[in-house]
């Protein structure tokens, strides 16, 4: 069937699901990086538990390692993985 046997009501139909196709990619793209980074704050955290309250912790700022405090850092990974949840559900919704 070549595009000229194609009614035009069709081929925008076509054109639609082409389009819809290319989102669901970029959503499970974006809901797979949010994924991973949830997986590493999981992991992150639960070595800070680990960690006695004299353990001295680093975090990352841009290329150095700064030293930070235990307890702010553990409430920045908290608050970092709820927002991945978040996200995690807007993107599911939109899937």
């Amino acid at each position: 069937m070549s595009t000229q046997e194609i009614p035009p009501w069709l081929r925008e139909q076509l054109a639609r699901f082409e389009q819809l196709q290319q989102s669901l990619q970029a959503i499970l793209a974006q809901k797979q990086q949010v994924g991973l980074e949830q997986s590493e704050d999981e992991k992150a955290l639960a070595e800070l538990k680990k960690l006695g309250p004299d353990g001295i912790v680093y975090k990352s700022a841009g290329s150095l390692l700064v030293k930070a405090n235990k307890e702010e850092l553990q409430k920045e990974i908290e608050e970092r993985r709820d927002l991945a949840n978040t996200r995690l559900v807007v993107l599911a919704k939109q899937e």
